[in-house]
């Protein structure tokens, strides 16, 4: 159960990621609505929704969108902040449930907006406020006009907040920006990271014991490569393949990020070995080049990385058990290291599976 409450609560790196995206929705929304409004009652001179107020006063516009941003956050914060609960339902089930609290916050931001315009626009007392709330909420359509809106916006946020969860932070801005629609070459540095011993664990546990070990170990990796800005590619069983794009700062970061993930295991490997008899320990291979980016699918899209830098960092990785070591790196890539401030050891030129010249490599000693 304790281990269960640390994975939930979340890391401050996720919460740091998680209030991005709560700003994110409270100032789309925001914008939006002052866009609409500004739009339907200035610039096309609409009539007002209802007769309570006066939307033409610049002030009424300024209170309302106040409030839709408050209550934006708060709408953020259900749907980001309680995913650990939400995950324990069908996404059907999630969806209907979030649509109707929401909703119910909807109709909470309209008594505010109601009563706090009665109170310093109107100069009216808060019975009257609630009064015509009341009358416009229940005596009119104009609850019915708004719900289909208001759905549609909800709807519209959890399909994407659903797609960004499911791509690396970045991956989905891209894909929806069309960045990668025609292939493009990024010198990018690559990363792959796999458990070590995995045959030996997985004899040790049941199936479905292995796969929650192998889901606490990604875990805590991959908030390691997401702290230290690494964009996560793929997971492929027990191995993630991670990558940054090519710059002195982000080779820091990749070894900034190696370091998180070893100090990470180490200070739950006790948690580990009460769950599941045994710690994890990981292999890395790293490399520098130039990689092709682009999308691929028909079906399910997705952004590819293809390339020699791919194959030969796969290769290096694969070397680390034949040459008894953990942290294995290009020479291209130790050269971008400040070698004072790392143990190394030089392996020189080793012939790696599939490649006609051998590569130099360099072993991490951390």
């Amino acid at each position: 159960m304790a281990w269960n409450k640390t994975i939930l609560s979340g890391p401050p790196v996720l919460k740091k990621y998680r209030y991005k995206l709560l700003m994110a929705i409270a100032i789309t929304w925001t914008v939006i609505d002052s866009v609409y409004m500004t739009i339907k009652f200035y610039v096309l001179r609409g009539e007002t929704d209802y007769h309570f107020f006066e939307y033409r006063q610049v002030n009424t516009l300024i209170l309302r969108e106040v409030l839709v941003f408050v209550t934006s956050c708060m709408i953020g914060y259900l749907l980001i902040f309680r995913q650990s609960l939400q995950r324990k339902v069908p996404l059907w089930v999630n969806f209907s449930i979030n649509t109707i609290v929401l909703l119910a916050i909807s109709f909470f931001f309209n008594l505010l907006f109601h009563f706090f315009y009665s109170i310093f626009i109107s100069k009216l007392s808060a019975s009257i406020a609630f009064s015509e709330f009341i009358h416009d909420a229940f005596y009119t359509y104009w609850l019915l006009q708004k719900i289909p809106h208001w759905l549609l916006i909800f709807f519209v946020t959890l399909l994407v907040l659903e797609l960004a969860e499911k791509y690396s932070p970045g991956v989905f801005k891209d894909i929806l920006l069309g960045r990668y629609l025609k292939p493009r070459i990024e010198t990018r540095i690559i990363m792959f990271m796999d458990l070590k011993d995995s045959t030996p664990i997985a004899e040790k546990l049941d199936s479905t014991e292995y796969f929650r070990f192998i889901r606490d170990f990604i875990y805590l990796i991959s908030i390691a490569m997401i702290e230290y800005s690494g964009r996560i590619y793929q997971y492929v069983g027990d191995e993630v393949v991670v990558s940054w794009t090519y710059s002195l700062k982000n080779t820091k970061n990749c070894m900034s990020a190696l370091l998180e993930a070893k100090r990470l295991l180490q200070k739950n490997a006790n948690r580990f070995r009460r769950r599941y008899g045994v710690a994890p320990e990981f292999r890395v291979g790293i490399h520098v080049g130039e990689v092709t980016v682009g999308e691929i699918g028909v079906i399910k899209k997705d952004i590819a990385m293809s390339g020699d830098t791919m194959n030969t960092t796969a290769r290096i990785r694969t070397a680390c058990s034949e040459l008894n070591q953990k942290f294995i790196v290009s020479k291209a890539f130790a050269e971008k290291l400040d070698f004072k401030k790392w143990q190394i050891e030089d392996l020189g030129a080793i012939d790696l599976k599939g490649k006609s010249e051998s590569v130099e490599l360099v072993a991490l000693k951390l």
